[in-house]
């Protein structure tokens, strides 16, 4: 049991709609933080009642950098994406002084599912949907008041 080597892998792919319109933020240094929720659902076959039920699961998601602004942006609730990241568990004292612990996924990438807003006249069009956003230096709670 000791050889055993197990791989560094932390990757989650998930896909679903927001529950609320997402808070973008700036750490102090001026680095853009977008948080919010995103409900996914999976069917699947209860045996016992020969049919399929839903299961819904909710998640929160911190986006940085320049993904997190076109998030602030283009996103509001209700709005369908997929999201590639990595879990991060981390925790934060309350005002009442309990510890509360949270695991996030941390975008990696983003992609709008939905159909972007065409630009009204004299608007410019805004980007497509996916890019990278790697900063997780972690500054402050994203989903602390």
């Amino acid at each position: 049991m000791a050889d055993l080597r197990l791989p560094n892998l932390n990757l989650v792919i998930v896909s679903g709609r927001l529950v609320a319109d997402p808070e973008l933020r700036y750490t102090p240094k001026g680095t853009a933080v977008c948080s919010f929720r995103i409900a996914v659902s999976r069917y699947y076959r209860d045996r016992e009642a020969s049919g399929f039920k839903e299961e819904t699961s909710f998640f929160n998601i911190v986006v940085w950098d320049r993904m997190a602004e076109m998030a602030g942006e283009r996103l509001r609730k209700g709005s369908a994406v997929l999201i590639e990241g990595t879990l991060k568990s981390r925790s934060y004292e309350t005002q009442d002084g309990s510890r509360r612990y949270v695991v996030e996924i941390v975008s990696r990438r983003l992609q709008f599912l939905d159909k972007a807003p065409t630009p009204g006249p004299g608007e410019a069009s805004t980007e497509t949907g996916s890019g990278d956003s790697d900063n997780s230096e972690g500054e402050g709670d994203p989903f602390a008041s």
